[in-house]
């Protein structure tokens, strides 16, 4: 790390703090020569490899951009699409490597989304997993009627 003001090629860290749940980290730095203190920002970087073979960083405002369209005209708000580019984002991150697929955002966007809102579900869905016909349709929604019905308790005396 040189040293911001006198260009010196060598630091000393003087003090580090963790931040923003561990992928941010703080250094306090000190130059032996000139003997001034100066900060860094250390954060994981996240890259994603899309179809083209392109690299580009992860970008929660991307994640945002998509659900955006798919929630287009539903009762979606902008605090709530920010969670779910938390949890897509949290999700990669879960997986432990510092590329990943961009087919691998995508799937990591499903599961949100239709917890978020099952229309906005079947319209990201049928983009990205590329739906070709009404058969298509109807197997996501008979996949979600089957996890609905699932979920709910069977009625009193029916046990």
């Amino acid at each position: 790390m040189h040293c911001p003001f006198c260009r010196h090629t060598d630091s000393r860290v003087v003090d580090s703090r963790v931040q923003e749940e561990g992928t941010v980290i703080r250094r306090r730095r000190q130059c032996p020569e000139c003997g001034r203190r100066f900060g860094t920002v250390e954060t994981a970087t996240l890259s994603v490899i899309k179809r083209s073979g392109a690299t580009e960083p992860f970008s929660r405002d991307k994640v945002i951009s998509g659900a955006r369209k798919a929630c287009q005209g539903r009762p979606v708000s902008d605090a709530q699409l920010q969670i779910l580019a938390q949890q897509v984002e949290e999700s990669i991150r879960s997986l432990g490597q510092a590329e990943v697929d961009a087919h691998e955002v995508g799937l990591a966007i499903l599961e949100p989304l239709r917890c978020l809102d099952e229309v906005a579900y079947l319209r990201f869905a049928s983009v990205y997993q590329a739906f070709d016909s009404l058969e298509d349709f109807e197997a996501a929604i008979a996949l979600l009627r089957a996890e609905q019905d699932a979920q709910q308790p069977a009625p009193e005396g029916m046990a």
